[in-house]
């Protein structure tokens, strides 16, 4: 099986076009560019010893991206198996650095995986078949002949001699203990000594696997062991990282001592990294932030702040003050003076998901985005210039993400988050809730001989839902949460609304005139009197579980984009079709109506095209090819911008055109 690197995203400069215009303009024609936010997780890392300048990074989507500087700027190098591939751990040749060794495992399917490999740097990529669908966990190549390598996968441990053309088991077949292999560590000085960390403690061949012995004497019964390192210099002392601490053995793991200095909470050390140019100097990357020992285990010192989870380090072999680390949420960190202090180093590596885009309703090159999955390193980022250059703009968010974001007449943006809405000024540099609802209850209060008077108490409580869409009109502002729909008519200074129908977990709402549209997961519900009384539209099929937006044709049309396709009516809901003229039968991530081109546009996560329609949805056609999977799309000063699950914001070439006629004729 074959792979081909996906070609390097050209960055090039902007060009200030008029104000009304979003004003950025690639230099040469090309595939779409990735604007960014930069940052987002980052798995793993490795370099060329050859030239150390050269870098190679592995996400958890089977992205590989590289960089020729020391990480000071990054490019697409490949995509390896499919979205859900976690690039664990990266092998680079020492004598022949063009030959690369990726091993990968599937989140969606933990049982299978693969190993992959380049021979020309990384242009083509083979699975290699001894190994293929085998859940690959750990890998290691042996420093004094790089033919030879170790992986760990959840069915044992195995080596190959020859580079990777053939492999033999080293555990036993089917063996109850030795299984889960999460980490794995090779004698520098001996091929035949092999160290594999499990699910439970961890075991050790001094015989190339003819014989294992359990190395688990000073370690808590139930540790995880999720990575083992062997001293380059003195191979008796083994360190090892579980879930119960890390600990070190002075006798080739016979016997481990726990190491002290670290706290409990910081005990999940997923690397353990020893600098390739000082023994006595050891990194422990942990879920709370990054330690660091200087006499070889004996003293610990935190050297990041306490929230950076830390999922792989690389220390210069030239140089032991340059550090990178490859984190959660904060891409790739990189220090010069020893770990003392850090920087983020992600010009290029864009790996956020992001959940919706905005441009300024005054200036076109300002622009917005929500992310999701980044904590306090994500919530909003904003760009001046198109896209060039973003600044995080979360204060007052607490970490929470962002499923939509929408901007008032004001100037005023509205982020709807997964614990409330929020609002920021123009010009404001702190979100502050908007989550009042009100909820009137009226009662008759009857006196003997005296009219009944009707009393109406007002009860206040706050919105703490999921919100999942917002729709934000001039007088009138709409929100689809896990609790039901909400209605302000004060701009967002109070909430009016609930369950529907008994319907609690909606994910879009949409409105046009007095008409209210809006969607849970397997069902749709119109309201003709502005959310007054509401009915369920019917004739969705059953198997309908994974609405995941709604869109209003200016002419009355309703299209809802599902996992299972899009579904359009055009009679208020009454009844529906399954619309397959020119869409993708399934795997509709997003429905939108463009009104300035008059149309309705379409994306999914199954392919990067970019489907448009001008006749209410009864028919589409093929618009310009991303190149990404998309999650929604906008129509930004006559470009495209698209959202990805993964990549970023994504902007449409200059001399491409936004709409399908271009293509006309086209086919899947």
């Amino acid at each position: 099986m074959e792979f081909t690197g996906q070609q390097k995203v050209l960055r090039t400069g902007f060009l200030l076009l008029a104000i009304s215009f979003l004003s950025t303009a690639l230099l040469a024609s090309g595939p779409w560019q990735v604007l960014g936010p930069d940052g987002g997780d980052a798995r793993s890392l490795a370099y060329d010893a050859h030239n150390p300048d050269h870098l190679l990074l592995g996400t958890s989507t089977g992205q590989m991206f590289a960089s020729n500087d020391a990480g000071r700027t990054w490019s697409r190098l490949a995509r390896l198996g499919g979205d859900d591939y976690v690039l664990d751990h990266i092998s680079i040749d020492p004598q022949d650095s063009r030959r690369i060794y990726v091993s990968a495992w599937s989140v969606s399917s933990q049982q299978i995986g693969e190993v992959f490999r380049t021979r020309d740097g990384g242009a083509n990529w083979q699975t290699l078949p001894a190994m293929h669908g085998k859940s690959i966990r750990a890998m290691a190549m042996y420093k004094a002949d790089s033919r030879i390598m170790v992986a760990g996968a959840l069915d044992g441990v195995y080596r190959t001699k020859d580079g990777g053309d053939s492999w033999e088991r080293l555990s036993p077949a089917n063996s109850a203990d030795i299984k889960n292999i999460e980490s794995i560590a090779i004698d520098p000085k001996d091929p035949n000594t092999v160290y594999a960390g499990t699910w439970h403690l961890a075991w050790k061949t001094a015989d190339g696997g003819a014989n294992w012995q359990h190395i688990n004497k000073g370690m808590i019964d139930d540790s995880d062991v999720f990575s083992v390192i062997v001293d380059h210099d003195n191979p008796s002392v083994v360190f090892a990282s579980a879930c119960s601490g890390i600990y070190k053995s002075e006798t080739a793991g016979n016997l481990f001592s726990k190491i002290q200095g670290i706290p409990f909470s910081a005990r999940r050390t997923r690397v353990l990294k020893q600098d390739p140019t000082n023994e006595n100097i050891v990194y422990a990357g942990t879920t709370e932030g990054l330690w660091k020992t200087t006499d070889l285990g004996k003293s610990w010192k935190r050297v990041s702040a306490a929230e950076v989870v830390v999922n792989d380090v690389l220390v210069d072999p030239r140089d032991s003050n340059r550090v990178l680390l490859a984190t959660d949420r904060s891409g790739v960190m990189a220090s010069t003076d020893g770990a003392s202090s850090w920087t983020t180093s992600n010009k290029g590596y864009a790996h956020r998901y992001v959940s919706a885009i905005l441009a300024d309703n005054k200036d076109a090159s300002t622009l917005y985005v929500g992310v999701v999955n980044d904590r306090e390193y994500g919530g909003v980022f904003h760009s001046n210039d198109a896209g060039q250059h973003w600044s995080q703009k979360a204060a007052g968010l607490g970490g929470k993400d962002v499923f939509a974001l929408k901007q008032a007449a004001s100037g005023m943006l509205v982020a709807g988050t997964s614990h409330g809405i929020y609002y920021l000024e123009r010009n404001g540099t702190q979100w502050h809730p908007m989550n009042v609802i009100v909820i009137e209850h009226t009662s008759k209060v009857a006196r003997k001989g005296v009219k009944a008077v009707t009393r109406t108490a007002i009860e206040k409580k706050e919105l703490v839902a999921r919100v999942n869409d917002l729709e934000i009109g001039p007088t009138r502002w709409l929100a689809a949460t896990t609790s039901g729909v909400y209605v302000s008519n004060d701009q967002g200074k109070t909430w009016k609304g609930g369950s529907v129908l008994g319907q609690e977990d909606f994910v879009s709402v949409r409105a046009d005139g007095s008409t209210v549209v809006a969607a849970t997961r397997s069902r749709v519900f119109v309201s003709k009197d502005r959310g007054a009384v509401w009915q369920q539209a019917n004739g969705l099929p059953t198997y309908l579980v994974g609405i995941r937006s709604l869109a209003l044709a200016s002419d009355g049309q309703i299209m809802i984009g599902a996992r299972e396709g899009a579904y359009r009516s055009e009679d208020g809901g009454a009844s529906w079709e399954h619309v397959v003229n020119g869409l993708p039968g399934k795997d509709i991530t997003s429905v939108s109506f463009d009104s300035t081109h008059h149309r309705l546009l379409a994306t999914s996560d199954a392919t990067g095209v970019i489907f448009e329609s001008h006749d209410g949805g009864r028919s589409w056609q093929r618009g310009p090819d991303s190149g990404f999977p998309l999650r929604r799309v906008s129509v930004i000063g006559g470009r495209l911008v698209g959202a990805t699950p993964f990549d970023g914001v994504i902007l449409q070439p200059e001399n491409e055109s936004i709409s399908a006629a271009a293509e006309a004729g086209s086919s899947e």
